[in-house]
């Protein structure tokens, strides 16, 4: 498949101007399923996973406000209330092997 077809997203411009990147993970929709990659060695503690995911929330919170003026705290709060939710009550079990 070549990339139009899968929908890539553009690398970031400071990843190629730096060449030291790590790809942490890719996240698809596909078939009404979320399909999911993840560098799941790039890190030791786990700590860091809760980490980045906060950051990837304040970055989809800007993204918002960018696109649509929403506010970035609500954006958030809305996040944080889906993450409180699938938490509390899964709607899918996360399944899956480690790949060579």
């Amino acid at each position: 498949m070549g990339k139009a077809q899968l929908n890539e997203l553009p690398i970031p411009p400071a990843v190629r101007k730096h060449g030291d990147g790590v790809e942490l993970g890719r996240i698809w929709a596909a078939g009404g399923n979320q399909h999911v990659s993840l560098a799941s060695g790039v890190w030791e503690d786990p700590f860091n996973w809760g980490m980045m995911l906060v950051d990837l929330a304040r970055h989809v919170a800007n993204a918002y406000e960018q696109r649509e003026g929403r506010s970035r705290a609500w954006v958030l709060a809305r996040i944080k209330q889906g993450f409180d939710a699938e938490w509390a009550d899964p709607t899918d079990e996360a399944r899956g092997r480690l790949l060579d």
